[in-house]
């Protein structure tokens, strides 16, 4: 009976480290860990730099979306990236009246299905050095590579380095970002 206990026990660690494994390693971001095992907003709102996101998130009224299924690929910008705005516009962004055009900016960081680095990587050299993404927002996004660092440029022509890659969520995957990418407006 012993022999048995031990044996289940065994298959459930191996069962357990494979669905781990399956999920993806934690990462540390803004000081805390982004967990494999929770969705993005679960992950988001415990990192220190990106209290920014969360707040418009929360203002714009996706939390519900980016807690769903998914899955997503989300391009998330940093405290320090908003900061780069000019002066005013994120809180100009927040206020209730403004909620379609933060939407807009939001959810143009936001693409269907989960898109590790590998990838895109893959994506940009399938496309000769560039691959077109579709945004949630209905916008496009090109990748590039720099070096070995993906580069995200928007319709502007501004451009964003991913920073952490490969941030796995129970719902999709978040890349860090060092740039806002704006729409065309």
């Amino acid at each position: 009976m012993k022999k048995i206990k031990t044996s289940l026990l065994a298959i459930a660690l191996m069962v357990f480290a494979n669905a781990s494994f399956a999920q993806g390693k934690t990462v540390m971001v803004g000081g805390a860990a982004m967990y494999p095992t929770k969705n993005i907003v679960e992950n988001a709102v415990n990192s220190k730099d990106h209290t920014t996101l969360v707040a418009a998130v929360k203002a714009a009224g996706l939390v519900e979306t980016l807690q769903s299924a998914g899955p997503f690929t989300v391009f998330a910008p940093t405290d320090a990236a908003f900061n780069m705005l000019p002066a005013g516009t994120v809180d100009n962004l927040v206020k209730p009246e403004n909620k379609a055009a933060l939407t807009g900016i939001l959810t143009y960081h936001v693409v269907e299905g989960k898109w590790n680095a590998k990838d895109i990587a893959k994506m940009i050299k399938d496309g000769n050095g560039t691959a077109e993404i579709k945004t949630v927002a209905g916008g496009k996004l090109l990748a590039m590579m720099d070096g070995k660092k993906v580069v995200i440029k928007d319709e502007a022509g501004n451009q964003a380095h991913v920073t952490i890659s490969d941030v796995n969520q129970s719902n999709g995957v978040i890349h860090v970002i060092d740039h806002v990418l704006m729409p065309k407006m």
